[in-house]
C-alpha cells in the first residue's frame, strides 16, 4: 500500500510514521512521499533522512483551504505517485471535493482530541481550557464534515493534577505516534487484501 504524508508543519507525526517504517512497524505500507503545502515547513526535512521524496506545493491564497484549482492540482499529483492512502498528520487544510473525489474512502487523518469532542482547530487546547479528565487523539476517516469521519482508532490520555497545557500535550503527542503508525499498519493488512 503506497502511503502518501501531507502535513504543514512540524512533521513529528510523519516521523513517527517513517521511523516505524524503517524498523519494520508499517505492515504492508510504504511511504513513497512527503507533500507539504508550507514552504518551510519542517516536515520537508525528513524527506532526505528518511530517503522519501519531499515537495512543496503551493495551495492557493487561503490559510486553511485550498483554492478549487490548487485542490486539483494536489489530486492529480497524489494520483501520478500512484497512492493508496493519503495520510493527514499534521495537515491544516480543510479537504473538498477535488481530493475527497479523487481518492474517496483512502484519506485519513489524525486528530489531536477524542473526537466527536474537540473538532476543529487546536484540540488539545479545547479539552484543557474545557478541564475535561481525559483527552487524547483519534485517527479517523475524512469526509466532507470536519473531523466527522467514522473512526479508525483512539487513545485515551489522562489529565493529572500536575500536568500543565505543555505537559499534557507532550502526552498527546506520544499517544500520537503510536496511534498512527499503528492504524496505517492495520489498514496495509486490511485494505491490500
Amino acid at each position: 500500500m503506497r502511503i502518501a504524508l501531507l502535513g504543514s508543519g512540524r512533521g513529528s507525526n510523519a516521523d513517527a510514521v517513517l521511523r516505524a517504517q524503517a524498523e519494520g512497524r508499517l505492515g504492508q505500507a510504504k511511504v513513497v512521499g512527503l507533500w507539504c503545502d508550507v514552504p518551510t515547513c519542517k516536515m520537508l526535512e525528513l524527506g532526505p533522512k528518511y530517503g522519501v521524496p519531499a515537495r512543496f506545493l503551493d495551495s492557493g491564497p487561503f490559510k486553511t483551504k485550498f483554492s478549487p484549482e490548487r485542490e486539483q492540482v494536489w489530486a492529480d499529483d497524489l494520483k501520478a505517485a500512484q497512492v493508496d492512502l493519503v495520510v493527514l498528520a499534521g495537515f491544516m487544510r480543510v479537504i473538498k471535493a477535488p481530493l475527497l473525489d479523487a481518492f474517496a474512502g483512502r484519506i485519513i487523518n489524525l486528530h489531536p482530541s477524542l473526537l466527536p469532542a474537540f473538532p476543529g482547530l487546536d484540540g488539545i487546547g479545547q479539552a484543557w481550557n474545557a478541564g475535561v479528565p481525559e483527552a487524547g487523539c483519534t485517527v479517523h476517516w475524512v469526509n466532507a464534515e470536519i473531523d466527522g469521519g467514522a473512526h479508525l482508532g483512539q487513545t485515551r490520555v489522562h489529565r493529572e493534577v500536575t500536568d500543565t497545557l505543555e505537559s499534557f500535550a507532550n502526552k498527546i503527542h506520544a499517544a500520537e505516534h503510536a496511534l498512527l503508525p499503528a492504524v496505517i499498519a492495520r489498514l496495509s493488512e486490511t485494505l491490500s487484501r
